[in-house]
């Protein structure tokens, strides 16, 4: 072999060489990794700016007790489905609201919040949506619910949902007595 053939077959091993070494190997990978494993990816597609002012209750709720207002606030339950979350009440998807411990509060402005502000995992915010005014009739009646209003106002629950047994007619103190023939 020439010296030029051997300079030019050295020239091409060293490139042969350096380019093997410049090389990674291939890492396979046979199962996917784990949900979650791969690091988020975080895109600002607005500029960050405060959201509204939360709007607050103005006072104690004009229709507490009022049956015109449960009765109204009933009347709102279902037209906003809030059954669809709550289940007239007995609670779904979302929390019952027949019982009487509430996880935010069952004092009607902790209830107006709750409607007005939502509350997280899965409550959402109705302020900006709905009037205040129809905010604290649907406080109303979900107070109903719980039995938290005087006993003059209409229950804002059928009789098949109440909780406490109905009010006997006679005196329990009243020996029974027997049905006689009627004349």
């Amino acid at each position: 072999m020439c010296s030029r053939c051997r300079d030019v077959a050295r020239a091409a091993l060293l490139a042969l060489a350096l380019g093997a070494l410049g090389c990674e190997r291939e890492e396979r990978r046979f199962q996917p990794e784990p949900r979650g494993a791969a690091e988020p990816v975080f895109a600002r597609v607005s500029p960050l700016v405060p959201g509204p002012p939360e709007p607050a209750p103005a006072g104690p709720n004009p229709y507490g007790g009022n049956a015109w207002g449960i009765g109204e606030g009933q009347r709102l339950f279902t037209w906003f489905n809030c059954n669809g979350c709550h289940a007239n009440g007995g609670g779904g998807m979302g929390p019952p609201l027949m019982d009487a411990g509430w996880i935010y509060g069952g004092r009607p402005e902790q209830i107006y919040a709750s409607i007005a502000q939502g509350r997280p995992n899965g409550m959402p915010a109705f302020g900006t949506r709905v009037p205040a005014e129809q905010i604290w009739q649907l406080v109303a009646y979900v107070r109903s619910l719980s039995a938290n209003v005087p006993k003059d106002a209409r229950p804002g629950r059928p009789d098949a949902m109440q909780t406490d047994a109905p009010p006997t007619i006679r005196d329990p103190r009243e020996p029974l007595r027997e049905r006689g023939p009627t004349p």
